[in-house]
């Protein structure tokens, strides 16, 4: 079909409800920046599901780092999205207007020299992201070993989709799924293609344009209606079959994996990466996480699995907003709430 053709088919499609999961934040905003959410028939659902890391993360990570960073001699260096993170009493801005040492930084090479230059200071880096940051993290350890820089440390929640994608696969409630294009540029399109062809599901790896997302959501939306599963690659111009090769190399020289816990999910097997032994020195307590304290009434948890939309929430637009979040999901510029908020405003409530 050609693209009006297309395009008229989704708005007036009339066939059995889909509903697709849009796994990466970037493509939730790209969706509503793109128009295409808005054209979409109303048989036709778009959820977010765990693709924003900030939101994912539990509260005992962000307790950790609370705990840390009132530390004599310690200072926690974490990107801006993660010092509003809301812990189980305080986020770590709230953290430091109580005479806590906590700073953020820009690259983590910044974070190196820190180190450097302040050698009685142990500086601890909050860690959080999937397979994209994942070598970069890796790389920081490799430089801090190199340069004999032992005080600084990582508090890791890096994870890992494919195990995620799995468990949402099993939870009956998805029928197809956008995959993360960014994720599968380090982790190749293999991975994906194994995932549909075990749990018959469709899947794309789709781009960030108007017209990748078109052929992606349409392929999705076909596929659903016919009963079909199938994979496709539509962002085979970054996306390769193997992916990064070297970039994964240099995780899997640092990093091992192991279980970790992911909001709304709980804990998933083999998700999470963790520090080697070897590198053991660099880690400032990354493992047991395991706690999540999510406030009353909060959906964020359901929001992530696509149970719930933002709006379902009682305090979305009302108490929770992108200065004050009561959930993570507010948080971040890739979580589904602060989206939601920002692309449709509050006067739908």
């Amino acid at each position: 079909m050609e693209k009006n053709e297309i395009i008229r088919w989704l708005r007036e499609y009339d066939g059995r409800p889909v509903k697709i999961m849009e796994v990466c934040g970037t493509h939730t905003s790209a969706l509503y920046k793109t128009g295409l959410r808005q054209i979409l028939s109303p048989k036709i659902q778009l959820l977010s599901g765990p693709g924003c890391p900030v939101c994912v993360t539990p509260t005992a990570y962000i307790d950790k780092l609370v705990e840390i960073s009132f530390r004599g001699g310690h200072r926690v260096l974490a990107f801006g999205d993660m010092l509003a993170v809301p812990g189980t009493e305080m986020s770590l801005a709230e953290a430091r207007d109580r005479g806590a040492s906590v700073d953020f930084f820009y690259n983590p090479e910044d974070a190196l020299k820190k180190a450097e230059e302040e050698k009685e200071t142990i500086f601890v880096l909050a860690a959080v992201g999937f397979e994209t940051t994942a070598p970069v993290w890796a790389t920081v350890v490799k430089e801090a070993d190199e340069r004999h820089i032992s005080n600084l440390k990582l508090l890791t929640a890096l994870k890992t989709m494919p195990e995620t994608l799995g468990e949402l696969c099993t939870a009956g409630n998805i029928d197809g799924f956008l995959c993360p294009g960014h994720v599968a540029v380090i982790t190749g399109a293999e991975r994906y293609r194994a995932l549909s062809e075990t749990y018959g599901k469709p899947m794309v790896i789709g781009g960030f344009t108007a017209d990748l997302l078109l052929s992606a959501v349409a392929r999705l939306v076909l596929a659903v209606n016919k009963g079909q599963g199938g994979f496709w690659n539509d962002y085979g111009s970054v996306v390769t079959e193997k992916g990064n090769v070297k970039a994964w190399e240099r995780v899997e020289a640092f990093f091992e994996k192991g279980d970790a816990l992911w909001r709304g999910l709980g804990v998933v097997k083999n998700s999470g990466f963790y520090l080697k032994e070897k590198y053991n020195l660099y880690d400032a307590g990354s493992r047991g996480l395991v706690e999540d304290h999510i406030p009353a009434g909060c959906r964020c948890g359901n929001i992530l699995l696509g149970k719930n939309m933002p709006r379902d929430c009682p305090h979305f637009g009302r108490t929770c907003m992108p200065s004050h979040p009561v959930g993570a999901c507010m948080v971040s510029s890739e979580g589904a709430c602060c989206i939601t908020l920002r692309e449709e405003g509050v006067e739908r409530l």
